[in-house]
């Protein structure tokens, strides 16, 4: 049988290769499309064989495992004939300006990455493996906007959630793909707390040049985490202002994430709370049903786990807090399938649900008081009091970061709870996260503390 649409000229060809387009873009979301579809091109065809064209290894990949099936049933549809597609990589940046050498490009899952300072990426974090919803999809396309372009317009971005919503897989995700697209780039990544204690170092140490060279002169991306813990650190603010001020002046990229928004962050300098809100902010929100479940869905097969799609829609019916939660529950209905040698069905779902959602049920801000008020052998008046004394001080920092540990109540709650306002409880919190990483005796209470509230022995 003659394969008749396949022989006809290429520029026949290159038109249904734009109709084949135009009906794909009605089955992805238009980001999804402008960024990885819009860039392939019509190359040649020969005996049912579509030879189309992509930027770098990078879409290639992407293309290939996310939208290959999608493509050919387009083809076949449209034509009218079976086919195979052939993906090639034709050396353009996404935006067909600059051409660049095949052998720059690197496979992204191939590369154990870091950046030229700061924490190491964690390898996971990429934007393959984040799923897009409705209530994350702005700061996914802004993320990976910022990352793909190498000259912008706009080159900050303030991804601001709660604890488990991928604020940090997505900026991070950013490091990751400047390092696959432009590895001679300068990355840093670090955290606020990273920036104070290297600060506070260099002032010791004489070496205070060093550091404001580093980051004003040394750095081309600059991935700033958790920036609410820079509350009341007034030095650290004046410093951090003058780096961001030399950094956008340069146009470098900055990337910020916290928990709050940069104007609800409590004693920020007015400079800095300026230069925080001078470019892209993009809030992320909890995850609804549907997404929920494609994520469940991506992590088990990431890691393997045959997990039956009604026990997914049960997990994602009831963890309904966050990322994390997602996760606990997928890896915990697992885990206790493989232990225990038990099929994965919805009377094991059940059991690992109930232990977490009854802990979040049970745990309130009042049972957190008793306990530690207990085990520190202080009141709960004195814990809720004006005190100052070291006794009641430490006591009163660990009950209000198990507060925001395990229950589901915003920072201010939790501070009026201690009689205090909600800068001071998030200052609290930092000092017992600091003492977690420096203080062997308060890193022990913690842990005794936070197992008798997992365990329920409260």
């Amino acid at each position: 049988m003659a394969f008749s649409r396949w022989d006809r000229e290429y520029f026949e060809m290159d038109v249904i290769w734009n109709e084949v387009k135009a009906a794909i873009r009605q089955h992805v979301p238009d980001h999804c499309y402008r960024m990885w579809l819009e860039p392939i091109d019509f190359t040649a065809s020969a005996n049912g064989e579509v030879t189309l064209s992509c930027p770098n290894l990078f879409y290639k990949k992407r293309i290939l495992d996310q939208y290959e099936t999608l493509i050919v049933s387009e083809l076949e549809r449209v034509c009218g004939q079976a086919c195979t597609l052939n993906l090639v990589v034709n050396g353009k940046t996404p935006n067909h300006v600059a051409a660049k050498q095949q052998h720059q490009q690197l496979a992204l899952p191939h590369l154990h990455v870091r950046p030229y300072n700061g924490r190491l990426l964690c390898k996971d974090f990429t934007f393959d493996k984040f799923v897009v919803g409705g209530n994350n999809d702005f700061a996914y396309s802004a993320a990976l906007s910022l990352a793909a372009r190498r000259k912008s317009q706009q080159n900050t971005l303030f991804l601001a959630s709660e604890t488990g919503m991928g604020k940090s897989h997505l900026s991070q995700a950013i490091g990751h793909h400047i390092l696959a697209e432009f590895p001679k780039e300068r990355v840093y990544y670090i955290t606020a707390e990273d920036f104070t204690n290297e600060m506070t170092d260099a002032f010791l140490h004489n070496s205070i040049g060093a550091f404001k060279a580093k980051y004003r002169t040394q750095c081309d991306v600059l991935l700033l985490e958790d920036v609410q813990y820079l509350t009341g650190k007034d030095r650290t603010q004046v410093e951090l202002a003058l780096t961001l001020d030399a950094l956008i002046e340069s146009g470098k990229k900055i990337i910020f994430s916290s928990c709050y928004l940069p104007g609800d962050i409590p004693r920020l300098n007015d400079k800095l709370g300026s230069l925080l809100s001078c470019g892209l902010i993009s809030s992320i929100d909890p995850p609804d049903f549907k997404t929920r479940v494609r994520i469940l869905e991506k992590k088990s097969g990431l890691n393997g786990c045959c997990v039956p799609t009604d026990i997914i829609h049960y997990l994602a019916g009831e963890l309904v807090e966050n990322v994390r939660q997602l996760e606990s529950g997928l890896f915990g209905v697992s885990a206790k399938s493989s232990l225990l040698g038990a099929p994965i069905d919805l009377s094991l779902a059940e059991s690992v649900v109930k232990n977490i959602t009854r802990l979040r049920q049970r745990i309130t801000i009042d049972v957190i008081k008793k306990l530690v008020g207990h085990h520190f052998k202080v009141t709960v008046a004195e814990l809720v009091s004006r005190s100052r004394k070291q006794r009641v001080v430490r006591p009163r920092h660990i009950a209000i970061y198990l507060a925001r540990k395990y229950t589901d109540q915003p920072l201010q709650t939790i501070g009026r709870s201690f009689n205090r306002y909600h800068a001071t409880a998030l200052h609290a919190i930092g000092a017992v996260e600091k003492g977690l990483k420096s203080n062997a005796p308060m890193r022990k209470q913690v842990e005794f503390l936070s197992q008798r509230l997992e365990s329920g022995k409260f």
